[in-house]
C-alpha cells in the first residue's frame, strides 16, 4: 500500500496512563520535535511534582544541599508497580534537599534521607532526582527553562533561597 500525503501527516498523539511517572512525562516530552508541542505536553501533565522538580533544576536560586555527584545507593530491583514509591508523592520531601529548605537537617542525616527516598524510587525516577540534585536534567531530556516557563506562566523564578 503506497503511502500518501494526508497518510504521511496523519501521527497518533502518544497517551500516558493516568498518573503517569515523571520520567514517562519528561521522555514524551524530549521526543517531540517543536517547542509547541513539548509546552503542550509539559502542560497537559502538569502536576506538583513535576514543577517541583524542573523548579529546583533551573532556577539558579534553588541551591542543592547534596553535594554534587554519584549517590551511592542501591536501585529498587523489583518490578514496577509492586514496591516503587514514586515522585508524585516524595516530592512533599524535597525541600529537606535545599538550602534554606530545613536547615536544621545535619549533612548526614539529610544524605541518607536523599539515598533512603532514592531506594525506594523506580531507577528511572531516582536518575531524575539525581539530575535534578546537580542542576543536569538537561543531559538527559530535551527541554529548557524557557519551555517551562511558557508552560507553567505560575511559577515565579528566584528568590528561593
Amino acid at each position: 500500500m503506497a503511502m500518501t500525503n494526508s497518510t504521511k501527516q496523519m501521527t497518533t498523539k502518544q497517551k500516558l496512563p493516568p498518573n503517569p511517572f515523571q520520567h514517562e512525562i519528561l521522555e514524551l516530552v524530549s521526543k517531540q520535535r517543536s517547542k509547541a508541542k513539548k509546552v503542550e505536553i509539559l502542560q497537559e501533565y502538569a502536576n506538583d511534582a513535576l514543577k517541583v522538580l524542573l523548579i529546583w533544576n533551573f532556577d539558579d536560586t534553588a541551591v542543592s544541599a547534596l553535594p554534587k555527584g554519584v549517590v551511592p545507593y542501591t536501585e529498587n530491583e523489583v518490578p514496577v508497580g509492586t514496591d516503587h514509591t514514586s515522585l508524585r508523592y516524595e516530592y512533599k520531601h524535597l525541600f529537606n534537599f535545599v538550602k534554606g529548605g530545613n536547615d536544621t537537617l545535619t549533612k548526614t542525616r539529610r544524605e541518607m534521607m536523599f539515598i533512603n527516598i532514592l531506594r525506594g524510587l523506580h531507577p528511572r525516577e531516582a536518575e531524575i532526582l539525581i539530575l535534578v540534585k546537580d542542576g543536569l536534567l538537561t543531559d538527559k531530556y530535551r527541554l529548557t527553562k524557557n519551555m517551562v516557563a511558557e508552560a507553567y506562566p505560575d511559577i515565579t523564578w528566584g528568590g528561593r533561597s
